[in-house]
């Protein structure tokens, strides 16, 4: 680990001096007024863990058994779309950290590398979060696609019915369509390494969709075509019919309330990720941890259930498992590793949160991740 920069906070610093103004918005801002972004990071903080320091310790393993694969530690790195807008690559040096780190990496539909790439980093070992497209021979083509690279967890998104209201990015053109103003030409003059780095990567696509995508499509086009082709919610008939096609694991991400949990789980998915998006989505939306927190008082006997969402440190991740996760999803904080280091960023991330979870870990005296729910004070 760097110890120049030893907490996620450290790293979105940097990260910060090295971005493009408009990349660094379109990483950190939420919609509206962020009030559901500040709910996110507040509540989870506001979560305290009971220690016992009297009785019998034999160590702490962070390992953690998910779908049936064992994994060295309870969180993995979360889809997160145009990355490569954000740092070149950083797609691909988060897919690499996690396969290096034994930790999940999802990729998203509009992320800026393809599901062959990725497969062929994690060797196989990814998930894949799936946009629910308008026409379903294009959902059976990227199902197919997932399937014939060896993915084993299909994540559908439930939470993005609607485009949201983000006004960072409507200011600095980056809502739908896409629009280049002459203030982000300015921030990349100022920002050489990052333009530097952009050149010699190429500009960032939509690698998996690039197929689908018309050629000659110019920003404004681009932009419309994405809309169109991912407007409209996630219905129960959809669900149907992706259940019945995928045989590997099928997991809905962004489920707060337990109507839907109840629908979800008749329909046979095996996991629920619990996530407001980030807070891009909904604005008078509850927090993460507040909907997981109400979620595993009734389902959890009944499915696997994880979280994303205001997860900045190993205490946080620490705190959504005692809260009723099972596992938990790295968003904002590896993005700011990449961003902040470039190839070794995600490596520093990952290092910095089995640290500090080993530590609370040790801290409390719990000796495996399914104990912590016994340390949390209600």
């Amino acid at each position: 680990m760097d110890s120049r920069f030893p907490s996620i906070e450290m790293l979105a610093a940097r990260a910060k001096k090295r971005m493009p103004g408009f990349a660094y918005d379109y990483l950190t801002g939420g919609c509206f007024s962020d009030t559901n972004l500040a709910r996110n990071t507040q509540d989870i903080q506001n979560v305290a863990l009971k220690p016992h320091y009297l009785r019998d310790f034999n160590g702490a393993s962070q390992k953690t058994t998910l779908f049936g694969k064992t994994y060295d530690s309870p969180f993995g790195i979360a889809p997160v779309g145009l990355q490569g807008l954000m740092w070149p690559k950083s797609c691909e040096i988060l897919a690499a950290a996690a396969k290096l780190h034994n930790v999940p990496f999802c990729l998203s539909t509009v992320g800026t590398a393809s599901i062959e790439t990725i497969a062929k980093i994690t060797e196989g070992d990814f998930w894949f979060q799936l946009y629910h497209p308008t026409d379903n021979k294009l959902r059976d083509k990227l199902i197919q696609r997932a399937d014939q690279a060896g993915c084993n967890t299909l994540v559908l998104l439930a939470d993005t019915p609607t485009f949201a209201y983000r006004p960072k990015e409507i200011r600095n053109g980056l809502s739908i369509p896409p629009k280049m103003t002459l203030s982000n030409l300015l921030q990349m003059t100022t920002h050489p390494r990052w333009s530097i780095a952009q050149l010699l990567a190429g500009s960032p696509e939509f690698k998996t969709m690039k197929t689908y995508i018309p050629h000659g499509l110019n920003m404004q086009h681009l932009g419309l075509f994405m809309n169109e082709t991912f407007s409209g919610r996630l219905s129960l008939d959809k669900i149907k019919a992706i259940r019945d096609q995928w045989k590997g694991n099928l997991v809905i991400k962004g489920i707060v309330n337990p109507a839907d949990a109840e629908i979800a789980i008749k329909l046979g998915v095996d996991g629920l990720i619990v996530s407001n998006h980030g807070g891009r989505q909904l604005d008078a939306g509850e927090s993460s941890i507040t909907s997981l927190s109400k979620l595993a008082q009734q389902y959890s006997d009944s499915v696997t259930l994880m979280m994303d969402g205001g997860i900045r440190s190993g205490a946080d991740v620490a705190s959504s498992l005692a809260s009723g996760a099972k596992f938990t999803f790295l968003g904002r904080a590896p993005m700011f590793g990449a961003c902040a280091m470039g190839d070794q960023g995600g490596n520093q991330v990952l290092e910095i949160f089995k640290r500090q979870l080993q530590q609370v870990m040790e801290q409390i005296g719990c000796e495996r991740i399914d104990d912590l729910p016994k340390h949390l004070i209600n």
